[in-house]
C-alpha cells in the first residue's frame, strides 16, 4: 500500500474582525446616554452641540439620523423605540454620509468682482495623457467639468487645409480634436457640477479669417450663455452670483496677439528637463520647486515669459473687418504690457486684466516682487501654467500661487500625484462650486498702503489637533492579496498640513500589523500661521519590509472647511476617485 506525503503551508489568517469602538466614542455614548444602553434622539442633539460643534443641530434632525442608522442597521419599522445602541452610534459616527468632515453647501459671499476668487482651473485641458503624443478629445474637458473646473484652455489651430479650427498642442505629435465639437461638450456639461462660470481661455494660433470663424462658432454654440462685457475693458469684472450660467471667453485680442509675436525672443531650446518619476504617486509637494527641478537658463525668463507654448503663427491681419467682432467677445483681456516684471504687475485704475506666468516665472516673480504680485491679484486675474518640460503631464506646487493671490492656478487634471490631491483639496472648499474666496488678508491693504507679505513671519494663529481612531472597510474595496500574499495587512496613517512653508508638516502613526480594520488611537498637534490657506493631508499606507510601501487611500482637506468632533473621513484613490468603503475614524480640534 502505498504511502502518501502531505505538505501542509500555515499562512495567517484573512478572518476580519470588527473593531470595537474607540474609548473616546464609548465615553461620549455613556455621558450622552448618561449612563443608560440607549441614546435618545434628544441626547444625540445634545452630543451633536457640545462634541460636533453643530450650534445650528435641532432635535428634528437628530431624530432623522437615529431613524436613519435604525433603518440602515436593523431595517426597523418607525414604531419601534427611537434610541440608538453603543454600536448604532459608532455606526453613525462611522459613517462617510451622516457624518461628513465638510460641508457640502456653498457658503462663501459669491456677490464679490470674480478676480476676489480662486478658481478652480485647467491647464491643456483637451489631452487625455502627456504633453507630446497622447490623443485631443473632448472626454477630459467633460470629466474636468464634472468635477467642477471652471477654466479651461483650448490650443486652438487651423486645420491642414486652413479653412477650420483645430485644437490641439502645437509642434507635438498629438492628434487633433474639432474645436466645434469640444464647444459643444463644453456648452452640454458647463454646469453639471456647478451654476458658477465657466472661463475658456484660448491659445490663440489662427488667422483673422479664422478668428471670424470661432467668433461666429462661438456665438452661434453658447448665444445668451456668452458673457459680453458692454465696454472693451471693465474696470471692475461681474460676480460669480451675476454671472451664474455664462461662458466667458479669455485671450489676446488681436492686436496684443500680434505684438506678441513680432516682439517675441528666441526661445532657449537647450533645457531637456525632466521631472522626477521615481515615486508613482508624485514626490512630496513641499519637493516641487521651480528651481530644484531643470531651469530655464533664460536669465531673463520672468521678463520675456510669453502665455504657455509660445507660437511663431500666423499674423491676423488688423485691418480685416472680421477681427472685431472676434474681439468684442473677449471678456477677460490677456496680455502683457512692455516694459518686463513690473510694468506687467502695474495696477491700471480702468481695466482689468490676465497676466499667465509660466511655474518659474511666478517663483522669480515672488522673490524679488512678491507684494506686487498680491496687490496685481487683488484687482486682476493672474494665471499660472506648469513649465514646458513636464512632458509627463505632472504638477507643480499649487501653494505658491495661492499664497500671492492668484486665481488662476491651472493644472494638468489627467497628471494624477500629489501636487493635483493639493488641487482637488482646495476645490472640496465651498461645496466644490469650483469658486473659493479668497481670505481677506490677500485683499486688505492697511492704511499705510501695504498688502499683505507672504514672506514675513508669523505667529501661530491656531493648532489644529488631529486623533487618527481608526479605519475600515480595505476588506470590502481591495482583493484579500492586494497587499500581502500571505496575510492581512499592515497600515499606518501619515497626517500633515500642506500650506505656508512654516506650517508645513507630515507626520505618521506607528503601523498596525496583520489588521483589516487597524486602530492607531493616536494624536497630532499641527500648529498653522495661516489657517486660511491650510490643507489637511491624510494618506494611509500598508508597510511592504521588501519594496516600496503600497498606497492604500488618500484625501485632502480645506482646514477652514473642517467640523470639529469626531467624523468619518472618506478616502480616495491616486486618480483622486472616492473608494467606496475606505474611511477612516477621526476626531478634529481647533486650539
Amino acid at each position: 500500500m502505498g504511502s502518501y506525503r502531505m505538505c501542509v503551508c500555515f499562512t495567517r489568517k484573512f478572518k476580519v474582525t470588527e473593531a470595537a469602538p474607540p474609548t473616546d466614542v464609548k465615553d461620549a455614548f455613556n455621558k450622552y446616554a448618561e449612563g443608560g444602553l440607549h441614546m435618545t434622539a434628544e441626547q444625540l442633539h445634545r452630543f451633536l452641540i457640545d462634541v460636533q460643534g453643530q450650534g445650528g443641530a435641532t432635535v428634528e434632525e437628530a431624530e432623522v439620523i437615529v431613524q436613519q442608522v435604525l433603518q440602515k442597521r436593523h431595517h426597523m419599522a418607525k414604531f419601534r423605540k427611537h434610541a440608538l445602541t453603543l454600536d448604532d452610534f459608532h455606526h453613525f459616527l462611522f459613517s462617510a454620509d451622516l457624518n461628513p468632515p465638510i460641508g457640502d453647501q456653498v457658503h462663501h459671499d459669491m456677490r464679490a468682482p470674480l478676480s476676489h476668487y480662486f478658481i478652480y482651473t485647467g491647464h491643456n485641458s483637451y489631452l487625455t495623457g502627456n504633453q507630446l503624443s497622447s490623443d485631443c478629445s473632448d472626454v477630459p474637458i467633460i470629466k474636468a467639468l464634472k468635477r467642477g473646473v471652471r477654466v479651461v484652455e483650448l490650443d486652438i489651430w487651423p486645420n491642414s487645409t486652413k479653412d477650420d479650427v483645430h485644437v490641439l498642442h502645437g509642434r507635438t505629435l498629438t492628434t487633433p480634436v474639432e474645436l466645434i465639437k469640444c464647444l459643444k461638450s463644453i456648452k452640454e456639461h458647463a454646469f453639471s457640477a456647478s451654476p458658477y462660470p465657466v472661463v475658456i481661455t484660448l491659445e490663440d494660433h489662427l488667422t483673422s479669417d479664422l478668428q471670424a470663424k470661432v467668433a461666429q462658432m462661438v456665438t452661434q454654440t453658447f448665444g445668451q450663455m456668452l458673457f459680453c462685457p458692454e465696454s472693451e475693458c471693465l474696470k471692475e469684472f461681474p460676480t460669480p452670483e451675476d454671472l451664474k450660467y455664462r461662458i466667458i471667453i479669455s485671450t489676446k485680442p488681436p492686436k496684443e496677439y500680434l505684438e506678441a509675436q513680432r516682439n517675441k525672443g528666441k526661445m532657449n531650446n537647450s533645457q531637456k528637463g525632466k521631472d522626477s518619476d521615481d515615486d508613482v504617486w508624485g514626490k512630496e509637494p513641499g519637493e516641487r520647486t521651480a528651481d530644484q527641478e531643470d531651469e530655464k537658463t533664460d536669465s531673463d525668463a520672468s521678463e520675456n515669459n510669453q502665455d504657455d507654448e509660445d507660437t511663431d503663427a500666423f499674423e491676423p491681419d488688423l485691418h480685416s473687418s472680421e477681427a472685431p467682432v472676434y474681439k468684442r467677445l473677449i471678456a477677460i483681456h490677456a496680455g502683457k504690457p512692455k516694459g518686463g516684471l513690473k510694468a506687467a504687475l502695474k495696477v491700471e485704475l480702468d481695466k482689468v486684466r490676465r497676466l499667465s506666468l509660466s511655474e518659474q516665472a511666478l517663483e522669480k516673480a515672488t522673490m524679488s516682487h512678491g507684494t506686487d504680485v498680491v496687490r496685481f491679484t487683488q484687482k486682476n486675474f493672474l494665471r499660472i501654467y506648469p513649465k514646458g518640460t513636464r512632458f509627463n503631464s505632472s504638477n507643480y506646487k499649487p501653494l505658491i500661487g495661492w499664497m500671492h493671490g492668484a486665481q488662476m492656478v491651472a493644472f494638468n487634471m489627467q497628471g494624477y500625484g500629489r501636487s493635483l490631491w493639493l488641487m482637488h483639496g482646495m476645490f472640496r472648499s465651498n461645496g466644490g462650486c469650483g469658486y473659493v474666496k479668497k481670505p481677506e488678508f490677500l485683499m486688505n491693504v492697511d492704511p499705510d498702503g501695504q498688502v499683505f507679505d507672504p514672506k514675513a513671519k508669523l505667529p501661530v494663529k491656531k493648532t489644529l489637533k488631529v486623533k487618527v481612531y481608526m479605519g475600515d472597510g480595505w476588506h470590502l474595496d481591495f482583493k484579500q492579496t492586494h497587499f500581502d500574499s500571505y496575510s492581512p495587512p499592515d497600515f499606518y496613517t501619515r497626517v500633515g498640513i500642506a500650506g505656508v512653508p512654516d506650517d508645513e508638516i507630515m507626520k505618521k502613526t506607528k503601523k498596525k500589523e496583520d489588521d483589516w480594520t487597524p486602530v492607531w488611537d493616536e494624536e497630532f498637534a499641527l500648529p498653522l500661521t495661516v489657517p486660511e490657506l491650510a490643507l489637511l493631508r491624510v494618506e494611509v499606507h500598508e508597510y511592504d519590509m521588501s519594496e516600496k510601501d503600497d498606497f492604500a487611500g488618500q484625501t485632502c482637506l480645506p482646514v477652514s472647511e473642517l467640523k470639529p468632533g469626531i467624523r468619518a473621513v472618506p478616502l480616495f484613490d491616486r486618480k483622486g476617485e472616492k473608494l467606496n468603503s475606505v474611511r477612516l475614524l477621526m476626531r478634529f480640534e481647533f486650539v
